[in-house]
């Protein structure tokens, strides 16, 4: 039986070492606003990728805006119950690259290939792409776990993106990405979180 495969040193795809998860504005008024994909696929999706944050103990950024203006509720509950202990940054901006919190909290990470995922794709997840990437970033939209207003508004936004740089994955590309290998060790974290994941999604699917 052949061994595991290492990791690779400088390894150019995403590793539990090499990179930051990011979430921007997961609270109840911007998910209740999505157009672009069905609400309980979205969540599902998210969901996985913060499992796959806890399970491959990834740096994590999670921020909101408007909360402490009264104008907006806080992360939704359950993606916050899915992701380790994480200090919620709140903002007022709607580039989150222009608060100097967020920046400081994603430069604290010492990584330089994010994996971004927010509401909405236009907005949130846009602008601070587009910024990052102008400083030399990796950003990986995570393309089902994110949402806009309009099919019409993500697809723009992900075309955008993708022309200046970035490199979507999805929920379930990216799990695998950092876990690679079966043999590797930690490849229990996959196989919970496909284990968990396609039985809500089938169900998501029967109900359509």
């Amino acid at each position: 039986m052949a061994g595991e495969t290492p990791i690779r040193s400088n390894d150019h795809l995403l590793t539990p070492d090499n990179c930051a998860l990011v979430l921007i504005d997961y609270q109840p008024e911007q998910v209740g606003t999505v157009g672009s994909i069905g609400l309980d696929e979205l969540m599902l999706n998210v969901t996985a990728v913060a499992r796959a944050a806890r399970a491959y103990q990834l740096p994590v950024v999670l921020t909101t805006v408007g909360v402490e203006l009264g104008a907006n509720s806080g992360t939704i509950d359950e993606l916050r119950e899915a992701l380790p202990p994480t200090e919620e940054i709140d903002r007022t901006t709607l580039n989150s690259w222009e608060d100097p919190d967020f920046r400081a909290a994603v430069e604290a990470t010492r990584r330089r290939k994010i994996i971004m995922t927010g509401l909405w794709t236009e907005v949130c997840v846009a602008f601070p792409t587009l910024d990052m990437l102008g400083e030399s970033y990796e950003v990986y939209p995570v393309a089902d776990a994110i949402g806009g207003i309009s099919t019409a508004a993500h697809d723009n936004a992900m075309q955008r993106m993708l022309s200046a740089g970035a490199q979507p994955v999805t929920a379930i590309s990216l799990v695998a990405e950092l876990q690679r290998d079966w043999g590797r060790a930690g490849a229990d974290n996959l196989r919970s979180i496909l284990r968990w994941y396609f039985p809500q999604l089938q169900d998501l699917r029967r109900e359509v």
